[in-house]
């Protein structure tokens, strides 16, 4: 494939002078806050440094040029002036790992890694499936995982390497024409169409480190959902199970009789039994908040990788809309089940653009008729942005002050723009990895990242 290769990010001066920092580099994404706080706490380190001076005062020079249209199409912030900053693939709050941030004109290159590979570690634990097939959502069933050992995962890993047709998680993001699939059913209508697949390919499937059962702390989420929420995932999940057997016909055929008992169930009793159950659930919330207000700020569990270094005066950013997203289970909260609990598994994965990993954790349980879901989940790679590699910073580095990201993040665009546009693909090479550097031309479309 012929090498797409832009021009090089032009370091234009301003008119006080100074380099402009502007290209790609990757951060290790901490677990608990989205992938849009971490720009917005990019920025609130990097707009104060004198580091990124030139570039701001760039953008003041340019607004200065623009009309009277243009400043009012910025009606809320009109004066705001901040670090340009993207990323090129969104990681769920439950996810960390590698992302991916373009910096000023470094934003125009992003597109290209939504469409190289990337690698993976995850964490599935056994015996229960939830309706957003991670360890987040509502359980909807539970399954015997007694005979579940590490042969029988490693045989039903088998159908999941290569090219195959991916569902995606149905019950929690799946729509059809703007509504999402158990609206369908809550309304008794039939689903409108075939449940779209789409196709993925994963060049390396490896289990990595298996978890006997009492050996480790991967837990269910204690939530279970309601009957009807239950009734109506399970006949989604049916029908998309028929579609995958029989094809659309059969598929068609099981939706209206699922969907027509689920839309029963519904509306039966069990909604108003339902009903008292969320409002204690609601009740035992509230308490939950009030406790946590009173003991102390929960950051200081969520983020315990940076707590441990609070002793060296770190600089925590302000909270935002998007911290704290991940609760913390209190270490002497009971285990959801009797005796020594289920086993789990981590798996490490390569795969294309587009790739549910929460749907291989839910479709091994499926396979394995125990039930499993996604308990933890990193990108290691993306491109040839690796985690603890060369141009990867550490989160907790931003936190330790400028004299340590500072420089850190200088020589990362520097390296960029060096060699701007090219994506390094890894490549099976002699039982090894090799790294070709092999650009990819950008799409307009923006998918949804693998996380997900």
């Amino acid at each position: 494939m012929p090498l797409f290769r832009p021009k090089p990010l032009l370091k234009m001066a301003t008119s006080t002078g100074g380099k402009i920092l502007e290209g790609v580099f990757g951060i290790n994404k901490p677990i608990g806050i989205s992938s849009a706080q971490v720009i917005r706490d990019c920025q609130n380190f990097f707009d104060p440094s004198a580091r990124f001076a030139p570039a701001l005062e760039q953008v003041r020079e340019q607004r200065d040029k623009e009309s009277k249209y243009q400043r009012n199409r910025r009606r809320r912030f009109p004066n705001k002036v901040q670090t340009k900053i993207g990323h090129g693939g969104t990681l769920d709050p439950l996810a960390g790992g590698v992302l991916i941030l373009g910096v000023g004109k470094g934003t125009k290159s992003l597109q290209q890694f939504l469409l190289c590979t990337k690698t993976y570690e995850t964490v599935v634990v056994f015996g229960a499936s939830t309706d957003t097939y991670d360890r987040l959502g509502k359980i909807i069933k539970k399954g015997d995982y007694s005979n579940v050992t590490r042969d029988a995962v490693e045989k039903a890993l088998e159908p999941f390497r290569g090219k195959y047709r991916q569902m995606p998680p149905l019950y929690s993001s799946l729509k059809m024409n703007g509504k999402p699939l158990y609206e369908y059913a809550r309304e008794g209508k039939p689903i409108p169409r075939e449940i779209e697949t789409r196709e993925v390919e994963v060049s390396e499937l490896e289990l990595v480190e298996w978890y006997e059962p009492g050996t480790h702390k991967h837990y269910w989420p204690d939530e279970e959902a309601g009957q009807a929420e239950k009734d109506v995932a399970q006949s989604v999940w049916r029908v998309a199970k028929a579609q995958e057997d029989g094809g659309e016909e059969s598929a068609a055929k099981m939706a209206a009789e699922e969907e027509s008992k689920a839309l029963e169930e519904f509306n039966s009793k069990k909604r108003a039994a339902e009903e008292a159950v969320d409002g204690l659930v609601s009740d035992e919330t509230r308490a939950s908040k009030r406790a946590k207000n009173e003991e102390g700020n929960p950051e200081d569990t969520l983020m315990s990788g940076a707590l441990e270094v609070k002793k060296e005066k770190l600089t925590q950013p302000p909270k935002g809309r998007g911290s704290d997203l991940v609760p913390v289970r209190p270490d002497d909260m009971p285990a959801p089940w009797e005796g020594k609990g289920p086993p789990a598994a981590k798996i490490r994965m390569t795969v294309t653009s587009g790739f549910y990993v929460r749907s291989l954790c839910h479709d091994l349980g499926e396979k394995l008729g125990c039930g499993a879901m996604m308990a933890e989940l990193v990108r290691t790679r993306q491109g040839q942005f690796t985690l603890g590699g060369a141009n990867c910073l550490e989160y907790d580095d931003l936190l330790r002050g400028e004299e340590v990201w500072g420089p850190q993040v200088e020589s990362m665009l520097d390296k960029w723009n060096a060699r701007p546009g090219e994506i390094q693909e890894p490549t099976v090479e002699n039982g090894g990895i090799k790294v070709e550097s092999e650009a990819v031309p950008a799409r307009e479309e923006e998918l949804v990242a693998a996380s997900g």
